[in-house]
């Protein structure tokens, strides 16, 4: 138990030094824990977990993805929201034009894309689902990362860590720019 609450606040950390800012340390009420799922790769089963996840999901996904392939996911996340699942993705600027990205496919889906403009590498890899729970880790939404790369991913359930999480997701999303279907007009 105590290591679950050490790895929390270690994302939380990691979170703030990367962002470059203060965040204030999450403390869990007494008596209650955050529940973490940790997978690795290759083939350790993140892509299942990410897709588990997706299909429990209710009420909200919102996505930040860095390097994004995997056609798995990016079909979990069509059929969310085909389901009635309100699902946001933001991307890389230079990613989304990569070979094999699933962009086109999210977007002509109607899953509301952007791009994170403001950043050289905008290197997320997050989602935060019915704000309560949080997927984060080196883990590419891709094949490679699933089947080649050594890559981990945690699932953490945690509601106060989701709503850190959504701040910064919301943050990003201001500053991002809409992807549009070619000859639509903003």
């Amino acid at each position: 138990m105590r290591n679950r609450i050490l790895l929390a606040m270690l994302v939380v950390v990691l979170v703030a030094v990367v962002a470059g800012r203060q965040v204030p340390m999450l403390h869990p009420a007494p008596g209650r824990m955050p529940r973490v799922e940790v997978y690795f790769s290759p083939g350790g089963g993140c892509t299942e977990a990410v897709v588990r996840e997706i299909r429990a999901a209710g009420h909200s996904i919102l996505v930040q993805a860095y390097s994004f392939t995997s056609t798995e996911i990016a079909q979990a996340l069509i059929d969310a929201q085909q389901r009635g699942v309100d699902v946001k993705v933001l991307m890389d600027k230079e990613q989304t034009t990569e070979p094999f990205s699933v962009a086109d496919t999210l977007r002509d889906a109607g899953v509301p894309l952007r791009t994170d403009a403001l950043h050289p590498h905008a290197h997320n890899k997050v989602m935060i689902l019915d704000d309560a729970v949080v997927i984060t880790g080196s883990f590419n939404f891709t094949h490679q990362a699933e089947h080649g790369n050594a890559e981990n991913l945690l699932v953490i359930r945690d509601r106060a860590l989701a709503a850190r999480y959504r701040e910064n997701w919301q943050e990003h999303a201001r500053h991002s720019v809409a992807v549009l279907p070619p000859g639509a007009r903003p």
